[in-house]
């Protein structure tokens, strides 16, 4: 298996054209693998606790007060993710599926899709910095801890579980970091690169950078790429585990029950406000005291 492709240029000097192919089947075994063990894990676990993931949904569910609502990600916030989620996964496609053999003409929408999820980062960075509370996704010596205690008690069961949450779990912040990572690795690169095709943003000029230059490029914009496939996959599985439906609904109505808020987080480490609950559509109007 080959890292990188290399070529020769015109003047006989050995330069990097990216990453090797084989990476991207790499990228989507090593997500493969993490889910089967991940899933295999925990059903052991559930075979130990003498409870099945979809019956311990369905009866949290039941106990849940779907009255009481709490805001877990406000209307931006859902907008954002679902806007990152379509440019993200239409870049992924236009820049992968040529590899495994389906050619189409997808350089103009892989660089439309680039300058779209360029625009949900630089939203989401001045979301975060005046909206929202950094801390909440920021990783303390504290977070490292839990996360490590957290870890051991799902993989051995025999370490006490830690104590629950703010807002965002270690794992939810650690994988928010690893994307933010890849994703700025393939959009910083991935600007650079589209001042080689022409845009009307940008006049061609294949002499910006150097051969060797151009070809760090390319790695680094090639790793960012085959990274998030692996955390697509891990992202996507997580949404639709049974014990973790709650928070895949939270991203599509922007609530959770206030059972779920107990259950899950700790209100001294997140302090979160409170959601009207959305009207019954069954319920009958009541009639005006003129009326």
């Amino acid at each position: 298996m080959q890292i990188f492709r290399r070529a020769e240029n015109p003047w006989g000097q050995d330069v990097l054209l990216g990453i090797a192919w084989d990476l991207v089947w790499v990228a989507i075994l090593a997500g493969a693998l993490f889910l089967v063990v991940h899933a295999l894990i925990a059903a052991r676990r559930r075979r130990a606790s003498g409870a099945t993931a979809s019956s311990a949904a369905t009866d949290a569910l039941a106990r849940a007060d779907h009255s009481a609502r709490v805001v877990r990600h406000p209307a931006g916030a859902r907008l954002f993710h679902w806007t990152m989620a379509a440019a993200m996964l239409v870049l992924l496609a236009t820049a992968f599926v040529p590899v495994m053999g389906l050619q189409f003409d997808w350089v103009t929408i892989h660089w439309i899709a680039g300058l779209a999820l360029i625009a949900t980062i630089v939203w989401h960075i001045l979301q975060a910095l005046f909206w929202q509370n950094l801390r909440n996704v920021w990783i303390g010596a504290e977070d490292v801890r839990e996360g490590m205690q957290e870890l051991s008690h799902f993989v051995g069961g025999g370490a006490a579980p830690a104590r629950k949450p703010g807002k965002y779990p270690v794992a939810q912040k650690f994988f928010h970091h690893v994307a933010t990572v890849a994703a700025l690795a393939a959009v910083v690169t991935g600007l650079l690169m589209m001042v080689r095709i022409d845009t009307p943003l940008f006049r061609q000029n294949q002499y910006l950078l150097d051969d060797g230059t151009w070809g760090l490029v390319y790695v680094l914009h090639g790793l960012g790429g085959v990274l998030l496939i692996t955390l697509v996959i891990a992202h996507v599985y997580f949404a639709i585990r049974p014990e973790k439906r709650w928070l895949t609904r939270s991203m599509l109505k922007g609530w959770i029950t206030r059972d779920e808020y107990l259950a899950h987080h700790d209100p001294q480490r997140w302090q979160a406000a409170t959601a009207a609950p959305e009207p019954d559509a069954n319920a009958r109007p009541v009639a005006s005291a003129g009326a």
